[in-house]
């Protein structure tokens, strides 16, 4: 578990943290350098979990080597499922991290959310719903194991 103590805010307990995949942990269904690396680290402090529709039909082989659970889902409807999914695991100690639309109805429910513009770009629209955002998922990982920067960024 990862706790935050924010200045002048409640801390935040982190059990879980769900990443979705293309956009934001890969680019063209293969995982960006680097991310391997500090999910193991990551793992060490929470449960790791992918959600993605697996459009390139690549997750499987990409993570074969990464301490992460893969949660598939349809094509259809990807912002319910990721939504779902984090209700499921629980949302009061859940992190999301993303880029897409279809990201918004997770980081509504994650008690933290991380937005990431990587090679795909971002969502305008999700840069309103996020916590904070990250220029890539390197520097997205970087905050989440480094409780300064998280609680330079989210002090009240």
């Amino acid at each position: 578990m990862i706790i935050y103590e924010i200045p002048g805010r409640e801390n935040i307990e982190i059990e879980n943290i769900v990443f979705d995949y293309n956009g934001t942990i890969a680019v063209d269904g293969k995982i960006l350098e680097g991310v391997g690396e500090l999910f193991l680290e990551l793992e060490k402090y929470a449960n790791l979990y992918i959600l993605t529709a697996d459009t390139y039909g690549t997750v499987v082989e990409q993570c074969k080597n990464i301490p992460v659970k893969i949660l598939t889902f349809p094509k259809e409807n990807a912002g319910k499922s990721k939504k779902d999914i984090v209700e499921k695991i629980g949302k009061e100690k859940t992190l999301a991290v993303g880029n897409g639309f279809n990201d918004i109805p997770m980081f509504k429910e994650a008690t933290l959310s991380i937005a990431i513009i990587e090679g795909e770009g971002a969502s305008g629209k999700l840069l309103w719903q996020a916590d904070i955002v990250a220029r890539n998922i390197i520097e997205a990982i970087n905050i989440i194991l480094d409780k300064n920067k998280l609680k330079a960024t989210l002090r009240n």
